[in-house]
């Protein structure tokens, strides 16, 4: 099985890679970044959005190169008040060769009131960048590593959110 994730960034791959082993043996996964065409720190239905773009850029990559796969799938991160506090949530799409789109979310995490307007200004990467003192901190584990003191990665919200979108592909018509 041939899947294609619209980035680059070892993290989001290294998640995705968990979650499909769950419930497929061969497969392979192979990054091609493209853009989400929103913000770099997207904010409320941006992040669903950010997600949908790359799925839709990357398949129109794929149409102009002449590849093709199994699976097209992203993951955007993004700050959301939409349950009424502001926290950090990952959003996955997964949309297979014949159009069917699932998503799924990640355990979202709080964010201080005191970051929120830096981080929506910025990114969240930059942010925790500087407070830890750390370089490129979304590149590796994420700053979420630092938040839970190594309890949960980056690697594990990705991997979350695959798994939910993974729930209308591994039960058929039953979860659709």
């Amino acid at each position: 099985m041939k899947i294609l994730i619209a980035t680059k960034n070892p993290g989001k791959i290294e998640g995705a890679k968990r979650a499909f082993s769950k419930y497929f043996d061969d497969f392979e996964i192979i990054g091609i970044p493209v853009s989400s065409d929103v913000s770099d720190e997207p904010v409320n239905e941006e992040i669903y959005q950010g997600a949908k773009n790359r799925v839709n850029n990357l398949k129109k990559y794929t149409k102009e190169n002449d590849i093709n796969a199994d699976y097209y799938i992203s993951i955007e991160s993004g700050i959301t008040n939409k349950l009424g506090r502001w926290s950090i949530i990952n959003i996955a799409i997964i949309e297979d060769n014949n159009g069917y789109e699932s998503f799924g979310t990640s355990s979202a995490f709080p964010v201080p009131d005191k970051y929120v307007d830096k981080i929506i200004n910025t990114d969240l990467g930059k942010v925790m960048d500087e407070l830890f003192n750390q370089n490129e901190l979304r590149q590796g584990k994420g700053g979420v590593s630092f938040l839970t003191h190594n309890v949960i990665s980056r690697y594990d919200l990705t991997e979350q959110a695959f798994v939910m979108c993974l729930t209308q592909y591994i039960n058929g018509d039953i979860w659709r």
